[in-house]
């Protein structure tokens, strides 16, 4: 069996690295397209040399975010590789440009985190699960939640629940990155923000989120996006003291950093799940997620990008005193692998 495998951004490269170990268990071939979506070397790059990633077949290099411009890259690769499955994660533009090919192909697609849904029609992310979604053939399910969503939407797809794949690469590497990048700072005694969000990274949201940080009362610790980083040079936003702006993080780095954190508030969809597996508490400065049970459970709070409510959310943050097992027990890629086997017939 061959599966073709389209990554562009730091999230899949996580998500990818116990996946494709699971394939190499299997016997399953799988060819690896990177579109390039992520360029910058440390949300790149850096990820395959850490994780032990298969070496990429095709880069792209597209250095874009335009699905029309990745679509047809794409398909082109997937012509030639006549592959028995594309399999796409998440809900990124190389996510929704991947799909698109798989179908323009007619190549049967798997989408790794089907059936997540904010409800935020606003967010590109979330027309994109949608789709991607409708185009699928097979879906993984990261919880009993997200099948359903997908049984009320009537997709035509085969959904199975197998769990989170971060999951499994989180049990797996944080403690690695944890004794190979030991952090500067008292552990619990600092917080850990990002910004990569759309929405988030323009006037005014973002000088409302630097408002936030620059209001703490603990060290903040900011790994930016480089996209972030342009954005608070070119609005002239000033970062207090205690606000410390860093280039992106390797994985290991930040998972160093992130799981020793006392709160991390942040946009990221992943990082509230890994901050859920790593037991600190969480701030998101959204105003919805697709990560319902997270703020279910109490361990995450949607703030929007109040300032007020951001400062206040981040002095009161706990983890609740149960906190029940969410998104599988990190054995998702041998469940997917065994999925494939079992419907997909080999050549």
């Amino acid at each position: 069996m061959k599966v073709l495998t389209v990554v562009g951004n730091r999230p899949q490269f996580v998500k990818s690295a116990p996946l494709s170990v699971g394939f190499l268990i299997t016997g399953i071939e799988e060819v690896v397209v990177h579109t390039g979506q992520h360029y910058d070397r440390e949300l790149s790059e850096v990820f395959i040399e850490e994780l032990g990633l298969p070496e990429p077949k095709h880069r792209l290099d597209l250095h874009t975010a335009d699905v029309d411009v990745m679509t047809p890259a794409i398909e082109k690769v997937v012509r030639a590789e006549e592959p028995d499955l594309v399999l796409v994660y998440g809900d990124t533009a190389s996510t929704l440009a991947g799909a698109r090919a798989a179908a323009n192909a007619h190549i049967p697609l798997a989408h790794v985190e089907a059936g997540l849904r904010s409800g935020d029609l606003s967010m590109p992310e979330e027309h994109a699960r949608i789709e991607v979604d409708k185009i699928a053939w097979l879906l993984f399910c990261p919880s009993e939640r997200a099948k359903e969503t997908l049984l009320e939407e009537g997709v035509l797809g085969q959904a199975h629940v197998v769990g989170d794949l971060m999951a499994e690469a989180s049990m797996r590497f944080a403690p690695i990155a944890r004794q190979r990048f030991p952090v500067p700072f008292e552990p619990r005694t600092y917080v850990v923000a990002t910004v990569h969000r759309q929405a988030n990274v323009f006037q005014p949201r973002l000088g409302r989120i630097v408002e936030a940080l620059n209001r703490l009362e603990e060290r903040v610790v900011f790994p930016a996006h480089p996209r972030t980083r342009a954005q608070i040079e070119a609005e002239g936003l000033e970062l207090a003291e205690h606000v410390r702006l860093t280039e992106p993080l390797s994985y290991l780095e930040f998972a160093s950093l992130a799981s020793q954190a006392r709160v991390i508030a942040t946009d990221s969809g992943g990082l509230q799940k890994e901050a859920y597996w790593y037991g600190v508490p969480c701030v998101t400065m959204r105003p919805s997620t697709e990560w319902v049970e997270t703020v279910e459970v109490g361990a995450n709070v949607l703030v929007d990008d109040d300032p007020d409510a951001i400062v206040e959310a981040v002095r009161a943050a706990t983890m609740p005193e149960l906190c029940p097992r969410l998104y599988g027990d990190g054995r998702a890629s041998g469940r997917i692998a065994g999925v494939l086997l079992a419907t997909i017939p080999g050549r």
